[in-house]
């Protein structure tokens, strides 16, 4: 799991549990593992469906709902302390839009989701919320996707939200995590991945990626104001989507 430290160190380091070595993106030699969906329900691992769909977006909201205080504390030092208390209130509006819509393929998980967060003040919530959307027209009207459609969502996604926010990688921003975790997920899918699998490589490609912006000096959003006082502290948008990959990953 991608945490920062308890404590005062929170304020200056983060802890990335996953290492530099399982975050690399899977070469030649690890197709043929990635191809095994290894585990009970086999067949249910290798794609995803509307259940798993919302289990991933369950896990990811109980995540960030249970941590909120933390994203907050990294963002009142290298931004304006709000990032955690606006991803909190866009999981709740995106949860109600569930509850009130029960959506019936993996595009309506996702539609409900981008809509919670499009309706979130702030910059981040709406950044967010078109992310998301990019995923809702990959999956549009598919009752099961597989990974290369979750592929096609992240890169877009990605693209969607650089052209929006302006950020590139190394930038200290929640890009820094999101396209090394898309173009993992896509090597994934070329090595012939199926959901299980190529999830995970994302999520250890976006765990690296959040690690990364620790070292890095803040060039875009607020966090760019505050210059060296930022270094030594993990972007919390970064941080978060680490946390929708893993629980990507690990959703039944």
């Amino acid at each position: 799991m991608v945490t920062p430290q308890e404590g005062p160190a929170a304020t200056r380091h983060a802890d990335l549990s996953v290492s530099p070595a399982q975050g690399a993106a899977p070469g030649a030699e690890d197709a043929e593992e990635l191809r095994v969906e290894h585990g009970p329900g086999g067949g249910r691992r290798a794609v995803m469906d509307v259940d798993r769909a919302r289990n991933w977006w369950e896990g990811f909201a109980r995540e960030v709902e249970e941590r909120s205080e933390e994203l907050t504390e990294l963002d009142r030092i290298s931004g304006d302390g709000d990032f955690g208390t606006n991803l909190r209130s866009a999981v709740r509006k995106a949860r109600a839009r569930l509850e009130a819509g029960q959506p019936r393929t993996v595009g309506e998980v996702f539609t409900a989701v981008s809509l919670g967060f499009l309706d979130t003040g702030g910059t981040s919530g709406p950044l967010f919320g078109m992310f998301f959307r990019e995923f809702a027209k990959a999956c549009e009207g598919l009752p099961v996707v597989g990974s290369d459609v979750l592929a096609r969502g992240a890169l877009e996604g990605v693209r969607t939200v650089q052209r929006l926010g302006g950020a590139q990688v190394g930038d200290k921003t929640a890009v820094d995590a999101m396209a090394p975790a898309a173009e993992a997920l896509q090597r994934a899918v070329d090595a012939g991945a199926e959901v299980t699998a190529a999830m995970g490589a994302a999520y250890r490609a976006a765990a690296d990626g959040a690690r990364s912006t620790t070292a890095m000096r803040a060039r875009r959003g607020r966090a760019s104001y505050v210059g060296e006082v930022a270094r030594g502290v993990v972007d919390p948008g970064a941080l978060a989507v680490a946390w929708f990959y893993e629980r990507g990953a690990t959703a039944a």
